[in-house]
């Protein structure tokens, strides 16, 4: 449960820093996390397997282009968050990852 929390300030702090991403509120911001988590779960897995070629071969760059395209695929589903392009969307992904770890670390 805690790093579900930290993930949604994570995901809240990150579209509050980048000028490409829209976060209505906290509230949009644990829906985010859902989503996140609920991707992470399902479909990264059996894209990543798919793409386990390309992995091999971009020395693991690829996994944050997949990253970034699950987090396009949770903004057309989540309500109240607007990413403006796939860049944002890769700059957004790596964001979190950094203030979840950190907050992770410091928790």
């Amino acid at each position: 449960m805690v790093e579900f929390l930290v993930l949604s300030v994570a995901v809240f702090i990150s579209a509050r820093l980048l000028d490409g991403v829209e976060i209505r509120s906290f509230m949009t911001a644990l829906g985010v996390a859902l989503g996140i988590s609920l991707v992470n779960v399902i479909i990264k897995p059996i894209l990543v397997i798919l793409s386990l070629p390309v992995i091999i071969l971009s020395l693991g760059l690829f996994i944050l282009f997949i990253n970034a395209a699950l987090i396009l695929l949770i903004d057309k589903f989540v309500d109240g968050l607007r990413i403006r392009s796939f860049s944002w969307a890769l700059i957004f992904s790596l964001l979190i990852s950094v203030i979840s770890t950190g907050l992770n670390t410091l928790l």
